[in-house]
């Protein structure tokens, strides 16, 4: 999951969450990388910067759905998150895409969108890194 660790240059390390429409039958968890499509929030593919991140666990059903808490992401912010593969090839500076799951990183830096900032010591899969969205 992506867990804000600090907004650069900021006066508090906490986003301000909105609400935003949920898109029908779709399940989104706490710290889930999220983008708008036809103005609803749904999972943000590998190689596209998320919009926002949930603020939490919901599961849509077919009708009536609710909005959901999001925060929306800017370049500032500093988030702690997994990564799904051996981060020893990556240095900070490196540029990696979202995992499918869109709650964990990869090392892969072909059309990467999350930027390494710190590695933080990891040194194999499910080890957390630090990245940010420039």
């Amino acid at each position: 999951m992506f867990r804000l660790v600090k907004i650069l240059n900021g006066r508090t390390n906490q986003g301000e969450p909105m609400a935003l429409p949920s898109t029908a039958g779709e399940s989104y968890l706490c710290g889930e990388a999220l983008t708008l499509s036809a103005g609803k929030l749904t999972k943000c593919a590998a190689s596209v910067k998320p919009d926002f991140i949930s603020c939490e666990d919901y599961t849509a059903p077919a009708s009536e759905n609710r909005a959901i808490m999001a925060e929306p992401v800017s370049a500032e912010m500093i988030f702690e998150v997994p990564v799904t593969a051996s981060p020893s090839a990556l240095v900070p500076g490196s540029k990696v895409t979202l995992h499918t799951d869109a709650v964990s990183v990869t090392a892969t830096t072909s059309n990467g969108v999350a930027t390494v900032t710190d590695l933080c010591g990891a040194a194999s899969a499910g080890d957390k890194i630090q990245v940010c969205f420039k």
